[in-house]
Order: structure tokens, then C-alpha cells, then sequence
């Protein structure tokens, strides 16, 4: 079973270098015995097992952020790259669906998209390509738990114009005059995180950046903000408070703004997972994340009942000691294969 885990952890696919792993992982799940397996036109690794009308995507990510590690198992642990977030979940994906193998009247399909770690384009193409009844999204979220909401993500410059003056001089500069900017932005944070008791509903702002400088008649000062925004604050409600906290400042969004989301709890997917981590002796939780995942672009889209699941410590993502328990990951396999097999046993709402 580690087959699948070890080989796709050993291919190193930092975001924009994912090709050999996308090749990899499409020859690995033919080998599996999946029905088609090929490379779709973004880029991404597509498993198919099934032909019925019924349909599960299961949709994990097979970019990692840079970094190599040396690949090696020590003490039942595997390091490397990617074992946590997110080759962990996507190799899970795999092995579940090979072992349950084709189900009358489903068809299971498996992606390891691209570029999630930087703008998600294979989640956004993919987005157009199905329109599941379920979908599962794989981010490590330990064995035992299911993530039912991520928070949404704003990028924006801020950047403070204003004559040159003398440095004797008592004007402000641009660059004080930025700094109060950011210390409005989190004062403001502040303010609304008051009354809030989890972080998943608090706004999250953070100071990625600050440069300044002149040319003998201008100085300026530019401020690259982040946001993690809660479910009751969208990205266009972020980006006019910040215009208005930059006090005539020039606010330009960099990039994809995403909205957070939340998933309905009271669902068939949600049950069948609830019942595949109790068949081992698990206790089921849930789990709301501070950060965005390719379920912030999928599930608006498709409307279905979705979900977040994957092994791993999500503590270690990104990290130089990036690493994932087999046992887990065998435990993870089997509680999505019966899961699955739950979930394909019940009739449909309204049957």
C-alpha cells in the first residue's frame, strides 16, 4: 500500500514543476488497474474508475511549496516533501479508489491538480470539466477528523505617494505614513476580532511586505497585505474597508481573491465518514481551518455536498521536517475506502 505514498513523496513538484509527478502518478494509477487515467489539458492527473451516473471527484493537489527533502523512512515515519500537504491526501485518494474498484451505477474520479500552492488552476479548470454529486477535497486534517469550512484570502499593495522633503523636516514621511496604515489595518482586526471566539471567524490580516523609496521629487512607500477573511466578510467587504483605513492611499488586489466557505454538516457524505472513522475505533470531529484550500473554488461551484479529508499533521506543512505516520496513512485509506463503500450503499435524497 505504500507504494502509491512513497513513489508520488519521491517526485519532487514544486508549483510549475509538477510534470514528471503528473506522468508519475497518471502510469501509477493505470497500474492500479483505474479504468482511464491520463493528463487533462491543465496540467492535472485524472484517475476514472466507474462509468456510472452517479459521481465522486475526489480532488487533491499534487504541487508542493519549494523546498526538497531528502526522501527517507525512519521509525515508521516518512519524510519528504509533500507527505503532509498534500501527496499524503491525493495518494490516500488513489489507493481508496483502487480498492474499492468499480461500483454499479458510480463512477469515481481522482485528481492530483496543480498549481494549488499559487493560484489553483487546475482546481480552476477542473471547476467546468464535472458537476459531481459529492466531492471530497484532500488536505491533511489527521485521520480521524473532517474539515467542514476554510477561510476565504485577500492580496493587496497599499501605496503612500507624497513630495520629497528635507529629512530634517517635520512632515511625515511616506513610509510613517504607511506604518500607520497597517497599524489602522490591525486595529481595525482588533476591533471585529473582539466578539469573535474562534479564529475561523475572525479576520487575519498580515504585513507581507514593505518597501520604500525616491527618486528627488517623490517618495513612496508600498505595504503588500494579507487577509484571512471569516465566512461574514468577503473579499470586496475587505477590500473597501481597506480603502477606506488607507486614508486616500492607492489599494490595488493582487491576484485571485477567495471567499471563505463553509460545508453543510448534515449530509450522506458527512455520515459515511462519520461511520468510516468509528469502524476502526476512531472518534470523529470536525475542524474549521484558518487557511484556503481548492474547496473555496470547487464547492461554490458545484453545489454538491462536499467535504475535506486527508491524513497528516497539517502542523507540518510547508516545514523542513515535513512528514507523515504510515500507520496513519493506512488508517486514512481504510476509513475512505469505507467511507465510500458507506456512502454508495445509500439512497439518494427523496429515493
Amino acid at each position: 500500500m505504500m507504494d502509491t505514498l512513497i513513489g508520488l513523496v519521491s517526485q519532487y513538484s514544486p508549483s510549475g514543476q509538477e510534470r514528471a509527478a503528473v506522468e508519475w502518478l497518471v502510469a501509477r494509477m493505470k497500474d492500479l488497474g483505474y479504468q482511464q487515467a491520463f493528463t487533462d489539458a491543465a496540467g492535472n492527473a485524472v484517475g476514472v474508475v466507474g462509468s456510472g451516473l452517479r459521481q465522486v471527484v475526489l480532488l487533491g493537489h499534487i504541487d508542493t511549496v519549494p523546498g526538497k527533502i531528502s526522501v527517507r523512512v525512519r521509525d515508521g515515519v516518512l519524510y519528504g516533501r509533500g507527505a503532509v500537504d498534500a501527496k499524503g491526501p491525493l495518494a490516500c485518494f488513489v489507493d481508496a479508489v483502487a480498492r474499492l474498484g468499480e461500483t454499479d451505477g458510480w463512477q469515481f474520479v481522482v485528481i492530483g491538480a496543480v498549481e494549488e500552492e499559487r493560484n489553483s488552476e487546475g482546481a480552476r479548470f477542473v471547476v467546468d470539466q464535472y458537476r459531481p454529486d459529492f466531492a471530497i477535497i484532500g488536505e491533511p486534517n489527521r485521520w480521524d477528523r473532517v474539515a467542514l469550512g476554510y477561510k476565504g484570502t485577500a492580496l493587496a499593495t497599499v501605496t503612500v505617494r507624497q513630495k520629497q522633503s528635507h529629512s530634517a523636516s517635520a512632515e511625515q514621511t511616506a513610509s510613517e505614513a504607511a506604518v500607520k496604515i497597517w497599524l489602522a489595518v490591525q486595529a481595525f482586526a482588533e476591533q471585529f476580532n473582539a466578539v469573535k471566539s474562534r479564529v475561523f471567524d475572525k479576520i487575519l490580516p498580515t504585513l507581507r511586505g514593505l518597501k520604500s523609496g525616491q527618486d528627488g521629487y517623490e517618495q513612496w512607500a508600498r505595504l503588500t497585505l494579507g487577509a484571512r477573511l471569516p465566512i461574514d466578510v468577503s473579499p470586496e467587504d475587505w477590500y473597501i474597508k481597506l480603502n477606506d483605513l488607507a486614508d486616500g492611499a492607492e489599494v490595488a488586489p493582487i491576484g485571485y481573491a477567495i471567499p471563505a466557505w463553509v460545508c453543510e454538516k448534515n449530509t450522506l457524505l458527512v455520515r459515511s465518514f462519520l461511520s468510516g472513522i468509528r469502524a476502526p475505533g476512531g472518534t470523529p470531529s470536525f475542524v474549521y481551518k484558518t487557511g484556503t484550500a481548492d474547496l473555496n473554488i470547487v464547492a461554490p461551484a458545484w453545489q454538491c455536498p462536499a467535504l475535506v479529508y486527508g491524513p497528516g499533521d497539517s502542523a507540518l506543512d510547508h516545514t523542513p521536517n515535513e512528514s507523515i505516520v504510515l500507520a496513519e496513512y493506512q488508517k486514512a485509506v481504510g476509513v475512505l475506502e469505507s467511507a465510500l463503500r458507506d456512502l454508495v450503499k445509500r439512497p439518494p435524497p427523496g429515493a
